[in-house]
C-alpha cells in the first residue's frame, strides 16, 4: 500500500507524518486489496478553532473511498477521516462478499 501525504501551505512535522503512517496502515486490516491511500492536509481559512481540514482517498480495487473532516487538529480530523473510513471499507467488504 502506497501512502501519499500532501500538505497545502504549510510544512507536515515528522511526527504528524509518522501519525498518519501509523493510523493509515491499520486501515489494511479492514480489506487488504487496498492500491494507495492520498492524505491532503490544509489549513482553512480564516484563523478559527476549527480550521485543520484533512481529506483521505483510499483507492481500492474498482473502487474509490473518500472522507473530509474539519477539526481543531490535523490528528483529530485524521481520526474522524479513519472512523468513517473504516465504515466504508467494512461496507464495501460485506458489499463484495455477497456477490
Amino acid at each position: 500500500m502506497e501512502i501519499r501525504i500532501q500538505s497545502i501551505h504549510f510544512d507536515a512535522t515528522d511526527q504528524l507524518r509518522s501519525f498518519i503512517e501509523k493510523k493509515v496502515s491499520k486501515l489494511e486490516r479492514f480489506y487488504d486489496e487496498i492500491d494507495n491511500v492520498e492524505i491532503t492536509l490544509k489549513v482553512v481559512k480564516p484563523e478559527t478553532a476549527l480550521n485543520k481540514e484533512a481529506d483521505v482517498k483510499v483507492k481500492v480495487k474498482n473502487d474509490e473511498l473518500f472522507a473530509s473532516k474539519v477539526c481543531d487538529t490535523f490528528e483529530e480530523s485524521i481520526d474522524d477521516c479513519m472512523d468513517a473510513l473504516q465504515k466504508q471499507l467494512r461496507k464495501l467488504k460485506e458489499k463484495t462478499r455477497g456477490k
